[in-house]
């Protein structure tokens, strides 16, 4: 989560799945919480997401049925199952999203449905540890409704962010929100991933070493910097390819050093 758009979560939750499947063998939902549904366009093919989409198989199909039909809903029966383009990571599930989602919150405020919608999500999510090792949510920028339950629900959230001075402005937003109302709970902040760094900015280097000077920020060691291979890896591609074909060299040997801190900062965070 960072209030900020445009600082690469998409990419990276689809990153750090596919990492976490071809390496760690972990078993991984994504959850797409974005009415753009970027990750789902990432994770499957246009045509099949469509097809999902206009059959009401979405997460937000799901939520309408549990929030506001107060119907009973199993959220398993709408996940779908070995999504991504890499042959390697086969063990990556789907709650996929549409545009309807920005629809839905809008009936939630006006309808005053906000205490089912976080127990719906606090449901799922117990329900989902029991199945899966680990659970990534892809959330939309900016505090909406929906984002803000899953932020209270969950047990830990990451914060990618850009080294320029927007999308650190993010950062301190979330911040200020998370000190917020603290008897409600909210997710333990893992860390600060540094994203999308240009290699030859200077700038981009300073930025860098500032969010770094702030030990609240608890910046991850490894940045991920601005490359080729990540922006393509947005584009799901009809052929199956290798974990290395999709993030070749210093690219994915950036993405395993991450995941294996990301793990290490989950089993700690459990362990307190």
């Amino acid at each position: 989560m960072n209030a900020k758009g445009g600082v690469g979560k998409s990419t990276l939750v689809l990153a750090l799945a596919e990492t976490l499947s071809a390496f760690h063998s972990k078993r991984v939902l994504v959850v797409d919480s974005d009415a753009q549904a970027s990750i789902s366009h990432m994770l499957m093919p246009q045509q099949q997401l469509t097809a999902l989409q206009d059959e009401g198989q979405t997460i937000v199909d799901y939520m309408i049925g549990a929030v506001l039909k107060q119907s009973a809903q199993n959220w398993r029966q709408f996940v779908i199952g070995g999504v991504s383009d890499v042959d390697d990571a086969r063990s990556i599930d789907l709650l996929p999203s549409d545009t309807n989602l920005t629809l839905f919150e809008r009936e939630v405020s006006k309808g005053e449905h906000e205490a089912n919608l976080r127990r719906t999500i606090g449901t799922c999510l117990n329900e989902a540890a029991q199945v899966y090792d680990i659970v990534l949510i892809d959330s939309a920028p900016g505090l909406s409704v929906v984002t803000e339950c899953w932020l209270r629900e969950a047990n830990f959230y990451v914060s990618p962010t850009r080294p320029d001075y927007i999308s650190t402005r993010g950062l301190a937003f979330l911040k200020k929100f998370r000190q917020r109302n603290p008897e409600m709970g909210f997710a333990e902040l893992l860390g600060v991933i540094v994203n999308m760094k240009d290699p030859q900015s200077s700038d981009d280097e300073q930025y860098d070493r500032w969010l770094r000077q702030n030990g609240e920020n608890r910046c991850f060691k490894q940045s991920v910097l601005r490359v080729t291979p990540l922006q393509s890896a947005a584009y799901f591609s009809p052929s199956a390819r290798s974990y290395w074909a999709k993030y070749p060299g210093q690219t994915g040997d950036q993405l395993r050093q991450l995941t294996d801190e990301l793990l290490k900062r989950v089993a700690d965070g459990q362990g307190r």
